[in-house]
């Protein structure tokens, strides 16, 4: 029962719970036989998997359905895999679109959902609550609003962070550019500078992917950057503070996004004196005794998922499109849900930093805020115990 009571204080004061689920009442949403048709496209095979996210959403609207659905709707859920391929992903978008009749997509996570689809969503009117946007469309799109912060508003969150907290002066940012995402990544330094009211030292975006980052560690030495932000992932997070330690390199605070902060890494870099910084999408996942993990772990450990950041985005996006589901009076339709997204009120949850609101703008990035973990003796640790909330730049 608990996440109908939850439900009911969020979009239903007043009512009583048989209203919200089991059976139908005169106020409320409805459906035709029973079943809300929702999809989300995400990249499950290929060079990366993002099932976590919508399995966690999955997990969300397994549970609703067993207590009897939204006012007597249940959520039928259509996970597609893009594969991370661009005909694929569009094949799968037009597929739950036309055939499957989805009024939304939520809990999508993908490599190229975005890039591909957006202008698909747009004309088909359809709005997408994505649970990890990764691609700059996601942020930039009027029909698609993520439930995460994403790179590059991490980026600038973990700059103010560094300028902030940790007095630097001499800020420089080495960047691996994929894709369309070096504007994006330009315009995230950009929007600190504005903030801040400093200039980045160094700004270098030709950090490889792969090879040797002994020329990039140097590079940031010589110049005197004493804080040095990069987006790399899980491996290239170790390799470039093992090539730190091997050179011998002290007096940088190195800051990375969401995607450093993982146990590996903290079990693989365990013996570096380093000081090492991650910037958080969410409540730190790690912290399992945070009043605010509670009901997520609960949630997620009833369905045998496993608790990682990832799953916090599927199960967030999920609990924002239930709440709004919620508050539709008549017929859940893909018009209804688009119209409910727009008019929307910020919601908040504890996973979050920020209250989640859709609208009706023309680009969303709702998510404005962090924590910030610290690297210590193979073990993260809440650096920021209070959310760091990105002003508005000026």
């Amino acid at each position: 029962m608990h996440w109908k009571s939850r439900l009911l204080a969020a979009a239903f004061v007043g009512i009583g719970l048989v209203a919200m689920a089991g059976t139908a009442s005169a106020a409320g949403p409805t459906c035709k036989d029973g079943a809300i048709k929702v999809g989300a496209v995400s990249t499950v095979t290929g060079p990366a998997d993002f099932s976590e996210v919508p399995k966690a959403t999955q997990a969300a609207f397994d549970a609703v359905n067993a207590a009897g659905g939204i006012n007597g709707c249940k959520i039928d859920y259509t996970i597609a895999d893009d594969k991370a391929d661009p005909a694929v992903a569009a094949q799968a978008a037009r597929d739950l679109i036309d055939n499957k009749e989805a009024v939304a997509l939520v809990g999508s996570a993908s490599l190229l959902d975005c890039a591909v689809n957006s202008a698909t969503y747009s004309r088909k009117k359809i709005l997408s609550v994505q649970g990890l946007g990764v691609d700059a469309a996601c942020f930039s799109s009027p029909n698609v609003a993520p439930v995460n912060v994403g790179p590059y508003t991490l980026s600038t969150a973990m700059a103010y962070y560094a300028t902030n907290e940790l007095k630097t002066k001499k800020l420089c940012a080495f960047f691996i550019i994929i894709g369309g995402t070096q504007e994006a990544y330009k315009k995230a330094i950009e929007n600190w500078e504005k903030i801040s009211g400093q200039k980045i030292h160094l700004l270098d975006l030709t950090l490889p992917f792969q090879g040797d980052l002994t020329p990039y560690v140097i590079k940031a030495r010589d110049a005197g950057c004493d804080a040095v932000l990069t987006n790399q992932v899980e491996p290239q997070v170790v390799q470039l503070i093992k090539t730190v330690d091997a050179q011998k390199i002290t007096g940088i605070n190195w800051l990375f996004l969401a995607p450093g902060y993982t146990e590996q890494v903290a079990k693989a870099l365990a013996d570096t004196k380093q000081p090492i910084y991650v910037g958080t999408e969410w409540e730190p996942y790690t912290e399992k005794n945070s009043a605010a993990n509670a009901q997520w772990i609960a949630d997620m450990q009833k369905a045998n998922r496993p608790l990682t950041a990832f799953s916090q985005g599927g199960y967030l996006a999920a609990e924002i499109f239930l709440k709004v589901v919620a508050s539709i009076d008549g017929e859940v339709t893909r018009g209804s849900v688009a119209k409910a997204l727009h008019d929307m009120q910020p919601l908040t949850n504890p996973l979050a930093g920020s209250p989640y609101v859709f609208g009706k703008a023309k680009t969303h990035s709702p998510m404005q805020a962090t924590k910030v973990m610290k690297l210590d003796a193979g073990a993260w640790k809440v650096e920021t115990p209070d959310w760091v909330v990105l002003p508005q730049a000026k």
